[in-house]
């Protein structure tokens, strides 16, 4: 029968293993991941499980640490005997920075700040006055406006264009997709994965730039293909700095942390002029908007949004000088929008 084509969703487990390459966004290009899943992002929790790994069995802390902290060789120790027992207790253990500096910090907390810093900079974990508390649970089952929800394949870091925008995807599968695919895409899918296995690549090329200009993609995920319709999502009641703009960059390089290779639940409540989908993003219970606002790197939208928590969460983050908040005055997006459109259009303001 050849690669039978599935109409299937792949989420609630974990991303496939055999996904091996992603892109961490921003100036940092290509990078492979390693069997163990390691990408830049999260290279010092995987230096730290295997230093206190290694220390379970020689006793020996990482050479290079003084340089980073004044204590004893036996203070030093006993940190890594209490950081591996804590480590090991932990389930399931840490997997992002974030996580594992809390455990560091909340293991280590009765000693001297300066060290525990220290320790937290030799792997490149988020200090503590970096780490921001977040609002755990799910989305509300109910929201005013709410028009329906996505559930959506595993991001791929590629779909992040900045701060507060991603392209998804939602297997035809999916209940609320199954009734909506229109029956020339259903059958160009099957058409084209026939066409490949008779290696007609002419017609399944055409076949396959049929189902795309529908709104639809064929993504091989897991040693399946599976057939699934494109959302351009804009997250609602935020905006990020432009990706030219100060702290663009780190604005898109903590998006693509936050949710590569997970699957999402979207909150739909409207479509923008440029027709994108406006949402409300979930990704393993944290309310993406609230995490952007609170580690400083987005606006409150309050010409579209005016929800008294994100005004909150941006307060606060001002009030902490975190992320662009540590310019004095940094310049708003919409700002610099209108006056790049200005500037290119000078006409017709005169």
């Amino acid at each position: 029968m050849g690669n039978a084509l599935r109409f299937y969703g792949l989420c609630g487990s974990e991303p496939p293993a055999t996904t091996t390459t992603t892109t961490t966004g921003g100036d940092a290009g290509d990078e492979s991941l390693g069997h163990h899943g390691v990408s830049v992002s999260t290279v010092g929790v995987s230096a730290l499980a295997q230093h206190l790994y290694h220390f379970e069995i020689t006793s020996q802390v990482p050479e290079g640490l003084s340089k980073h902290v004044s204590s004893s060789k036996k203070a030093k120790s006993n940190w890594y005997k209490q950081l591996s027992k804590a480590w090991r207790e932990s389930k399931p253990p840490p997997k992002s920075p974030e996580e594992a500096s809390r455990l560091v910090i909340r293991t280590l907390q009765k000693h001297r700040p300066l060290d525990l810093d220290g320790l937290l900079s030799f792997y490149g974990l988020p200090l503590p006055h970096l780490l921001v508390e977040l609002t755990a649970g799910e989305a509300p089952p109910l929201a005013d406006g709410l028009k329906f929800q996505l559930h959506t394949l595993p991001v791929d870091a590629k779909a992040v264009a900045d701060g507060d925008t991603v392209t998804v995807y939602v297997s035809t599968s999916d209940a609320q997709e199954s009734s909506r695919v229109p029956q020339e895409v259903q059958l160009a899918a099957v058409e084209s994965n026939e066409a490949r296995v008779e290696r007609d690549y002419t017609r399944a090329d055409a076949l396959h730039k049929q189902i795309i200009d529908a709104g639809y993609r064929v993504l091989h995920i897991d040693n399946q293909d599976i057939l699934a319709r494109k959302y351009r999502i804009r997250l609602r009641g935020i905006d990020a700095p432009e990706r030219s703009m100060p702290y663009g960059k780190e604005a898109k390089n903590e998006l693509v942390k936050m949710i590569e290779g997970k699957c999402l639940k979207i909150l739909i409540f409207d479509e923008d002029r440029y027709g994108r989908f406006v949402g409300d993003v979930y990704c393993n219970g944290i309310f993406v908007q609230e995490s952007m606002l609170k580690k400083g790197l987005a606006w409150h939208y309050t010409d579209y949004d005016k929800r008294p928590e994100l005004e909150k969460w941006e307060k606060d983050a001002r009030a902490k000088r975190v992320g662009l908040w540590a310019s004095s005055n940094p310049e708003m997006p919409w700002e610099w929008r209108k006056n790049r459109r200005e500037n290119r259009h000078p006409h017709v303001h005169a």
